[in-house]
């Protein structure tokens, strides 16, 4: 579908859902439509049904997390449609404490999407019959694809020979972070001067 059939794809769902579904727009040959997260149910069973759509494979349930922003998350539905040949994705800017309704009546495929959401950036989604995480560890503090997760995480995880057992620690860094000018890529060894140090001014 070329751009023109998904502006007019963009205005007919718009114009049908007016509160739920709040504009749209054409990025890459692909349509977007903003939503309000509370009627998302409403908005994805008017995308399966009707038949001006008939999006009727759901492709991924994801975010993406603006930290400095409010709300401070896009809650992300991609659909595809076999009978248009086309893709939509539906945007919903969500707060760390909004309630989402679950779309897993409308499409059961989003049950895995939705826990995924929830383990990994902390988004509530309501109304799932099974609500718990799915990639991390039972007990696991935080959620980590947001961006003020550390990189390090806040436990390690290992097996121990005397206790015969997992056990969870702290994290430790057993080297201390190592400081680089980046001026050389032989930098911290002592080595004369080598081929390429020239250019960063390196002198012995």
């Amino acid at each position: 579908m070329d751009d023109n059939g998904l502006d007019t794809l963009g205005q007919t769902i718009v114009g049908a859902l007016p509160g739920a579904a709040i504009g749209h727009s054409i990025a890459y040959g692909q349509l977007t439509v903003t939503i309000d997260a509370a009627k998302v149910v409403e908005v994805a069973r008017f995308l399966r049904d009707d038949p001006r759509c008939r999006f009727v494979n759901i492709v991924d349930v994801t975010a993406v997390d603006y930290p400095g922003r409010v709300p401070r998350f896009d809650l992300v539905y991609h659909f595809l449609s076999p009978a248009l040949n086309a893709r939509i994705r539906l945007r919903a800017e969500v707060g760390e404490t909004t309630l989402v309704p679950s779309i897993i009546d409308v499409f059961p495929g989003t049950d895995w999407f939705e826990r995924e959401v929830y383990d990994l950036y902390g988004i509530v989604i309501t109304g799932h019959p099974d609500m718990r995480r799915i990639l991390t560890d039972y007990g696991f503090d935080g959620h980590p694809l947001r961006k003020d997760f550390p990189l390090t995480g806040f436990v390690e995880v290992r097996y121990d020979d005397d206790q015969k057992r997992v056990v969870y620690e702290p994290v430790r860094l057993n080297q201390e972070f190592r400081k680089f000018d980046f001026l050389s890529p032989w930098e911290g060894a002592d080595y004369p001067v080598l081929p390429g140090d020239e250019k960063a001014g390196v002198k012995p």
